[in-house]
Parts: C-alpha cells; sequence; structure tokens
C-alpha cells in the first residue's frame, strides 16, 4: 500500500492560530444555529467552514497533514466555537475526541481512516450494545449504538462490542473501527437541547470487523495501546480523561461565557420589571449576581485547566497518571461542568424571563447546557464519591472508568 501520509495542507498548528480560526467562525455558527436546531443537523456551510478552517484536524496525528493538538488546545479551540453555538462545539470535540482514540489504532487502520483524507470525520459510541462471534482474521459483529454525535457527517464511527474468543465465551471489551458503508444511521435524536449534534443511532449487522481495526478498551485505559502506534506524546493521554475534557467540559465553558456576554450587553438597556432600575446594569442586586456567575465560570476554567495540564504534561514525560491524579481529573472536570451549570441559571434568573423567548439565544444556551451536563460519564455524585474515596484509601472501585 502506497505511503499517502502528508505533512501538508494547513497553515499552522500553532494555538494562537487555531484559536484565532475559532475566532473567526464564531459569528458564523452563531447565524446558523437557529437552523441547524430546526434540521437536528448541523448547516451544510457550518460543516463546510468547520472543515475548511482544519477544526476537525486537531487531534489529527501530523503525519497525516493533522494538527495533533494538545488537549489544552483542543479544549480551548472547542469552548470558542460553544461560543458561537454548542452543537458545533459539541461535533467538532466529540469528533476530534475519536480521531484521538483512531490514534491509538495500529497504523493499518489509522492509515484506512486518514491516509486519503485528513478531514475525515469520526463518529461513535464505546458502549458494548452489540454481539459479535470470532471469525477468521476479526469479528462478525451486529448492535445498535444510541448516541453517535456527528452521526450525519461521519465517514467512519468507533463502536464498542464484547469480544469472544472461539468458543463464544466474552474475554474482553473492544473498541472497533468501521466505515460509514459498513452501517446506517437511525434518526432517533429527538431532544431539548443540542439538538444541531445529530446524536442518533448507529446500526450494523453482521458486519466484518478485521483485526487490525479492534483495540481492547480495558488495555487502552491503562495506556497500552498496539505496537504500531508512532508519533509525538498525546497518543499517550489518560484515556477517560482525554475523552470527558475535550468534548463535554469545553462545550460548557463556551456556553457559559456566551451567556456571560449577552446578559452583560443587554443590562445596558433592558430595564427590572417593577423596579425604578431603568437599566439591569445600575442594580447593586444585579452586579452581585452577574459577579458570582462570573468567577464561577472562571472557576469551572481554571479547573479544566489544571485538569488539562495534569494530562498533557504526563503525556509529555511519557508517564501514567497516577489513580489518585486522574480521578482528581474527572473531579475538576464534572465539578467545572457544575459550575457552568450554576452559572448559566443565576445569568438567566438575573436577565428574566425574557431569556426563555423563542428569539432570544440564551434559552438555546441553557437547554444545550443542560442536556449536555447530563452525560452519564459525568455523573457528580459518583466521582465525588470516587475522589473521597482516593483520597481516603479506599480501595472498592464503584467504576471501571478510573
Amino acid at each position: 500500500m502506497a505511503d499517502t501520509r502528508t505533512e501538508t495542507t494547513l497553515p499552522s498548528s500553532e494555538p494562537s492560530e487555531l484559536l484565532r480560526t475559532a475566532r473567526d467562525l464564531v459569528p458564523v455558527l452563531a447565524r446558523n444555529a437557529d437552523q441547524g436546531e430546526r434540521d437536528r443537523r448541523l448547516t451544510e456551510e457550518s460543516v463546510e467552514l468547520l472543515t475548511s478552517g482544519g477544526m476537525f484536524r486537531l487531534a489529527v496525528p501530523k503525519r497525516y497533514g493533522g494538527h495533533e493538538a494538545s488537549l489544552r488546545t483542543l479544549v480551548d479551540v472547542s469552548a470558542v466555537l460553544a461560543e458561537g453555538d454548542g452543537s458545533s462545539a459539541w461535533v467538532v470535540a466529540v469528533g476530534n475526541s475519536l480521531a484521538w482514540v483512531t490514534s491509538l489504532f495500529p497504523e493499518q487502520a489509522q492509515d484506512e481512516v486518514f491516509g486519503t483524507d485528513p478531514d475525515t470525520r469520526v463518529s461513535g459510541v464505546l458502549t458494548p450494545s452489540a454481539t459479535a462471534e470470532r471469525v477468521d482474521g476479526g469479528y462478525r459483529v451486529s448492535g445498535r449504538w444510541h448516541y453517535a454525535s456527528g452521526s450525519w457527517h461521519a465517514g467512519w464511527s468507533v463502536i464498542g462490542f464484547p469480544v469472544p474468543d472461539s468458543s463464544g465465551r466474552i474475554v474482553d471489551q473492544g473498541m472497533a473501527l468501521i466505515p460509514a458503508a459498513d452501517y446506517t444511521v437511525e434518526d432517533t435524536w429527538f431532544v431539548a437541547g443540542m439538538r444541531a449534534t445529530g446524536s442518533n443511532c448507529l446500526v450494523a449487522r453482521d458486519i466484518l470487523v478485521p483485526d487490525h481495526r479492534v483495540v481492547s478498551v480495558p488495555r487502552a485505559m491503562a495506556g497500552d495501546y498496539p505496537v504500531q502506534r508512532s508519533g509525538g506524546p498525546h497518543p499517550s493521554s489518560a484515556f477517560v480523561q482525554f475523552l470527558t475534557a475535550a468534548p463535554l467540559a469545553a462545550t460548557q465553558l463556551g456556553l457559559g461565557r456566551a451567556a456571560l456576554e449577552l446578559v452583560r450587553n443587554k443590562s445596558a438597556e433592558k430595564a427590572i420589571t417593577f423596579t425604578y432600575f431603568e437599566k439591569q446594569r445600575d442594580s447593586t442586586a444585579f452586579q452581585l449576581r452577574v459577579a458570582e456567575a462570573a468567577q464561577k465560570i472562571d472557576t469551572a476554567r481554571l479547573h479544566v485547566h489544571r485538569a488539562t495540564a495534569d494530562i498533557d504534561g504526563a503525556a509529555r514525560r511519557g508517564e501514567a497518571l497516577d489513580p489518585l491524579r486522574r480521578i482528581q481529573a474527572r473531579a475538576d472536570l464534572s465539578g467545572a461542568i457544575g459550575h457552568v451549570t450554576d452559572a448559566i441559571d443565576m445569568l438567566l434568573t438575573a436577565h428574566g424571563a425574557a431569556s426563555f423567548a423563542d428569539t432570544n439565544p440564551l434559552q438555546r444556551i441553557w437547554r444545550d447546557s443542560a442536556v449536555s451536563a447530563r452525560h452519564a460519564i459525568l455523573h457528580p455524585s459518583m466521582i465525588k464519591e470516587m475522589y473521597g474515596k482516593a483520597l481516603l484509601g479506599v480501595e472498592e472501585q464503584i467504576s471501571p472508568l478510573v
């Protein structure tokens, strides 16, 4: 097979340039957000601009023409995009987190996904909601996978499945790369928020997945990736922490900043009903509420940046995060999301009932934040319990996702 990998195509992988590109896209994403909600998928204009701006290449290895950006850069860029549209940021961040997962596979699989098109978008679901049979050279897999964000725009997907041996006994949990031609997208994403993410159900029936497109999830969580892997340090990042930080925390940060900016801008022209305040900004009570919301958003950002610094730093050093720091990173990310949702609630209360008008972007920000904050991997009580056990030296585990 000819080596189609390339170092060309994009102007710069410098974080400042990627952030500038993302900032330039915010007005267009904001303008298209309503149409995306109505269509329950991103508009073609948004997808084309995100693609041409290199936003789906953030986590693609450089040897294929990608940016191979740090987790911190991926988070910061995705957060900026969320200031324009939460769904767009979510699809970009999820797509990049799964592009990063793809970089953990044997290079033959990476060549198939990125070798001819580094802009290939990846969707997927790691939940092993499937059946599989061991066959010569791979597995026969059938299943249904909810909820695959960006499903309408993906060329490949990562799916989870229980791995059997030749006798049918389940011996592992795997994730597999499958091309879009091998599955169908069932239109099931009818929700209150994040409507344009197209997080639909993937359906596959009796497809052949070759061995080189399968990776063990437990081994990946332990940092034991295939020996064929090559490139920079980022594929060594902590598995669960990378997947949590990229799409989930980043989008929330941008939504929080967008809500704060909208409320600040309107406060100079909006009165407080049933009071003598002709401008909200003149009210001490309003000022205090906005200040508290801003502090919560800042606190969230600081926690996210601490987590990404730990994850990126360990990857650069070629080290694995120890169990306590892994769960601390998850606690940082989960706590950050709680701070943002609290801040958005404060801002909507301060702004008033007009926040919920269909024409007001605040109500979409509120819905997008509320839906994405309930992702199962972020369960705040569970993560707090895990963190408390780790701090106290309690060995009992309540989740495999450490």
